[in-house]
């Protein structure tokens, strides 16, 4: 099943607003990112299409959240993207994998307990990647920020740490056990 991410990134946003340039621009980032990190993993035998689509969509729900430094003006919160593009593309009929890089991506995932201890918004289950592909592109998105403010800036390894602890150390410790894996 060929599946071209543009297309459906246009079903929800529309193609040279301010939100379609932000999205598509750091959904390209983030795909090329995921695309060098998994090349430089020919052992584990990732799959780069798949990669390369999902890295794509994996921000497909922002415009159904509340982010005004992007252009967002949705209802839920920002934390609520990830969860929120998995049924849209699980709506759109895609493989449930594509929604699952979707839902897990946010921060280095979060857990039912964060969630519940937090009382974060957001369905209580686990929602941490679990596949080779999820945490490839789950640790691209972190070296690249939406935000037009921060767009430029070259994000290095310690700086993805040092905001993942800021949000909670046990991001911090996945995003470690990625970074060595991955050899970031």
């Amino acid at each position: 099943m060929k599946i071209d991410p543009l297309q459906i990134i246009e079903k929800f946003y529309a193609p040279g607003t301010r939100l379609y340039d932000i999205l598509v621009n750091h959904s390209r980032i983030v795909t090329d990112k995921s695309l060098d990190i998994a090349r430089s993993l020919p052992h584990l035998n990732p799959d780069l299409e798949f990669i390369e689509t999902a890295a794509m969509l994996h921000d497909i729900g922002i415009f159904l959240t509340r982010s005004e430094s992007i252009g967002c003006f949705g209802k839920a919160s920002y934390v609520c993207h990830g969860y929120l593009g998995r049924e849209l593309l699980d709506e759109l009929g895609l493989p449930p994998e594509y929604g699952m890089v979707s839902e897990r991506h946010t921060g280095a995932g979060i857990t039912r307990k964060n969630i519940v201890l937090n009382k974060l918004p957001l369905p209580q289950r686990d929602m941490v990647p679990l596949s080779l592909e999820e945490k490839i592109i789950c640790a691209a998105d972190k070296y690249h920020s939406k935000n037009p403010k921060f767009s430029g800036r070259n994000i290095t390894t310690a700086d993805v740490i040092k905001g993942l602890r800021k949000i909670n150390s046990d991001h911090a410790e996945r995003f470690i056990l990625w970074a060595e894996e991955f050899g970031l």
